[in-house]
């Protein structure tokens, strides 16, 4: 619905902790109109440059609080409103390299109303500087 949207390319950058480049991350804004809770999003998939992310590498936060994939298919409290940047980060040791990257992001997001999943898909091409 608004898959345009759904990636914040301005925020993407390589993640630090301790001096060292533990991964990259970027926001992420959901593909419906209204918000969802995150055990109705079925499924986020990250590539870059053509490579699919294992999923165990993806973090998702929303609401100062990070989850697992996993962990976000039981999770009934926390929610993902519309127009919300959600943290969507990556597990990869020495990030990415500097320059231009094509990053790819799927939403499989279920609604109450559909028979299926609706699906969201952008593509951007992020700078890491």
């Amino acid at each position: 619905m608004f898959d345009r949207y759904m990636i914040c390319e301005e925020t993407a950058r390589n993640l630090t902790d301790g001096g060292k480049v533990t991964g990259f991350q970027f926001g992420a804004r959901i593909a419906y109109y209204r918000g969802l809770g995150l055990s109705m999003v079925e499924n986020l998939v990250v590539a870059v440059d053509g490579q699919p992310v294992p999923p165990e590498q993806i973090r998702f936060s929303v609401s100062n609080r990070t989850f697992t994939l996993a962990q976000m298919e039981t999770e009934y409290a926390a929610r993902w409103e519309f127009g919300a940047v959600a943290t969507v980060t990556v597990l990869h040791p020495g990030g990415l390299t500097p320059g231009e990257h094509k990053l790819e992001f799927v939403e499989d997001l279920r609604i109450s109303y559909m028979p299926f999943p609706l699906r969201g898909r952008d593509a951007k091409v992020v700078r890491i500087g």
